[in-house]
């Protein structure tokens, strides 16, 4: 089966989807409808990340996320950055095999059950309420900071019992730890190093401070009185507080974000919400759907294989697209526009598939719900004012600022 080759003598491959600036600018939707009208499978030999397969749309997505055994998330890690001479090896239950992976998924899991989503759903709605009683109506702000962030990192420190004067402290260790960008700089390579250091004595501290306690419903606790995590090193324990950490603010928050701006863009979608709050919970899994606030997971050939005609070796690189699986017009139609009422919206792939898909799906869907419902109650809607400034990345597809004012409808 052919695969698509970059144009003769370009300097640069217009089909390298791990580009910063296609995501900086919004610029990645073209390469990929290309791959898409290619088959979706792409093999690229000369990145900035080395050579990777590209996986494009969505059904060899699913098989692959189907076969871990075959395509493993732990030989090479979940991104395509791969693992160099001096860098901290982080373990974590999400870039680990069966049976590790099942051992500590359910460590966590009873966090995210949907008992706990039940307990959890009225002090989510109170503190939403609180913030958005606290914005300016007509007034410019940021939303990435003001709503987005603040919301998500309140919910990281419950969820970890974090003391709540500091929580932004979370934000901050997960800008750095997602970056992917970093790992072409060795001068930010160190910089994060420290900087994950810092998070990771932090957190000893909760730990031994909940030592020889009784279990309570935080994460850090979970992991104490588990047989499957009680007995981490140091780098495992501070590899699972990252992926704890990183997707509990980085798919929260750039959804928040995305339905300020989404909206935005189709104001046929915001109507139709406005006038029927009673689609908000699928229009909720369309717009994580239209934002996929991952990019992107790597998973790496164990064995020689073939994956839809194409050769895949041992060794081989993946880079499974979520964002152009969610993208995908023969599942999706009309799949660049958000519809409120898309009546597939579920089947989206922005928290993966499998046994990695994403453990607080569930708790991330519930806060991106409340506070659409918080904002229609209000009968508040987001102006966008300028072009957001975006997350400069092939990993994290997100929002760094987004001026914003509010007004009444």
């Amino acid at each position: 089966m052919a695969t698509l080759a970059p144009e003769t003598g370009s300097a640069v491959d217009p089909l390298d989807v791990s580009r910063p600036e296609l995501y900086r600018d919004d610029l990645w939707h073209a390469p990929f409808r290309a791959l898409r009208a290619a088959g979706g499978i792409h093999y690229h030999e000369d990145t900035a990340f080395g050579p990777f397969w590209s996986i494009a749309t969505y059904k060899p997505i699913v098989q692959v996320e189907s076969l871990p055994e075959i395509f493993s998330s732990e030989a090479g890690g979940i991104t395509i950055a791969d693992m160099q001479e001096g860098d901290i090896k982080m373990p974590m239950f999400i870039a680990m095999d069966r049976p590790k992976h099942t051992d500590q998924r359910r460590t966590v899991a009873p966090a995210f059950t949907p008992s706990e989503m039940a307990r959890m759903t009225e002090n989510i709605r109170t503190r939403t309420a609180e913030i958005l009683d606290s914005l300016p109506v007509g007034e410019e702000f940021d939303w990435v900071d003001r709503v987005s962030i603040e919301l998500t990192t309140q919910m990281l420190a419950l969820l970890f019992d974090f003391p709540w004067e500091e929580r932004r402290k979370l934000t901050y260790w997960s800008d750095w730890a997602g970056d992917i960008e970093i790992a072409k700089d060795p001068v930010r390579k160190q910089q994060r190093r420290d900087i994950l250091f810092e998070c990771a004595a932090y957190f000893g501290n909760l730990w031994q401070g909940k030592l020889g306690k009784e279990p309570t419903p935080d994460l850090i606790s979970m992991m104490i009185h588990s047989d499957a995590m009680n007995h981490m090193d140091q780098m495992e324990f501070l590899g699972n507080l990252i992926l704890l950490i990183v997707g509990g603010n980085d798919t929260t928050r750039n959804s928040m974000s995305a339905y300020a701006w989404g909206l935005e863009q189709f104001p046929d979608a915001r109507a139709r919400l406005e006038a029927d709050p009673g689609l908000i919970g699928n229009a909720t899994q369309e717009i994580i759907r239209w934002q996929t606030p991952l990019a992107h997971m790597r998973r790496t050939a164990t064995q020689d294989t073939e994956l839809d005609g194409h050769r895949i070796r041992a060794g081989d690189k993946l880079a499974l697209w979520y964002l152009s699986a969610n993208r995908d017009e023969s599942v999706f139609a009309q799949a660049d526009r958000i519809l409120v009422d898309r009546d597939n919206a579920r089947r989206h792939l922005a928290f993966g598939h499998g046994i990695h898909r994403c453990v607080g799906a569930r708790l991330a869907e519930l806060q991106i719900g409340i506070l659409m419902e918080e904002m229609a109650r209000r009968r508040l809607r987001v102006n966008v004012l300028r072009e957001p400034e975006r997350v400069a990345a092939c990993f994290v597809h997100g929002y760094r600022k987004m001026a914003v004012e509010l007004s009444r409808y």
